[in-house]
C-alpha cells in the first residue's frame, strides 16, 4: 500500500475534471469499452490508447476506461497506457469498494473514479467520496433509482451519474434520466449514461438537463469512432442545448 500510494503522489496532477464536464456545452465522455455484461465482446480494442486518442482528436472532453478484466475486459495497463497520449481527463470505471481501488486510480493516472451507490453501504460511499476528493479524484457518483439519488446527494456527490441501464434486468431505460435528474440540486453535475446511439440521443438528454453524456458500445461497434465523436461534440455545443448559458440577443 505505501509503494502505491508513493506512485501515486508522483503521478501528474489531476486535470481538471469539472472544467471539463461543466461549461456552457453538453460534455462528452467517450469509452474505451471491449465488452459488457448485456452484449459480450463488442470490439477487440487491440490498442486502447490510440482508441482513446481518436477520441480526443474528435473533441472528446473525458475518456472513459474500464480496468475490470472479467466482465468487461479491461485492465489498469488500459488506463495507464490511455494516460500516456491523452492530456485530458480520464475517468477509471470499475466496481470501486475500497480506497485502496482509488489509489491504484491515481498512481495509473485517473482523474475521476467511478462509485456506484448500489455496491456500497452509506458509510462507506461517504468514506469513499471523501477519500477519493482528498487524493485528487473525482468522484462520479453512480444511480439508477430515486432512493439511490438520495443517497448520493446525502453523501455529498458533486458529479452524478443516472444510468439509464438497470443493472438486474440489463435493459435500458432513457426515461429514467428524465424522472430523475430534476431531482439533483443544480450545483451538481448531472451525466447520462447508457443509451447514446448518436446526436439524437445526446439531444434528448439535454432537454431533460443532462449536462454530458457517456458513451461507450455505439463508439466502440461504429466504423469510424473520431467522427462519431465529432458528431456528439457538435450536437452539444450547439446553444439550443444550454438555453440558460446562450447569449441574450
Amino acid at each position: 500500500m505505501d509503494e502505491l500510494k508513493q506512485r501515486a503522489e508522483r503521478a501528474a496532477a489531476p486535470r481538471d475534471a469539472m472544467a471539463a464536464l461543466g461549461g456552457d456545452r453538453i460534455s462528452v465522455i467517450a469509452e474505451v469499452k471491449r465488452s459488457s455484461p448485456s452484449k459480450g465482446a463488442l470490439a477487440a480494442i487491440a490498442d486502447p490508447a490510440a482508441l482513446a486518442a481518436d477520441y480526443e482528436a474528435g473533441g472528446a472532453h473525458v475518456i472513459s476506461v474500464l480496468t475490470e478484466r472479467r466482465k468487461f475486459g479491461g485492465s489498469l495497463e488500459d488506463l495507464a497506457a490511455v494516460r500516456a497520449r491523452v492530456d485530458i481527463p480520464i475517468l477509471r470505471k470499475d466496481f470501486i469498494l475500497t480506497s485502496y481501488q482509488l489509489w491504484e486510480a491515481r498512481a495509473h493516472g485517473a482523474d475521476l473514479a467511478l462509485l456506484m451507490v448500489v455496491c456500497l453501504e452509506q458509510e462507506a460511499l461517504v468514506s469513499l467520496i471523501e477519500r477519493a476528493e482528498s487524493i485528487g479524484l473525482t468522484p462520479l457518483v453512480e444511480v439508477h433509482t430515486e432512493e439511490e439519488l438520495q443517497r448520493a446527494v446525502a453523501a455529498g456527490a458533486r458529479v452524478i451519474g443516472i444510468n439509464a441501464r438497470n443493472l438486474k434486468t440489463l435493459e435500458v431505460d432513457r426515461d429514467v434520466f428524465a424522472k430523475l435528474a430534476p431531482k439533483i440540486p443544480d450545483n451538481v453535475i448531472k451525466i447520462a449514461e447508457s443509451g447514446v446511439r448518436g446526436p439524437h440521443d445526446l439531444l434528448a438528454y439535454a432537454r431533460g438537463g443532462a449536462d454530458a453524456v457517456l458513451v461507450g458500445e455505439s463508439l466502440v461497434t461504429g466504423k469510424d469512432p473520431r467522427k462519431a465523436v465529432e458528431a456528439l461534440v457538435t450536437a452539444g455545443a450547439h446553444p439550443s442545448t444550454r438555453p440558460d448559458h446562450s447569449a441574450e440577443g
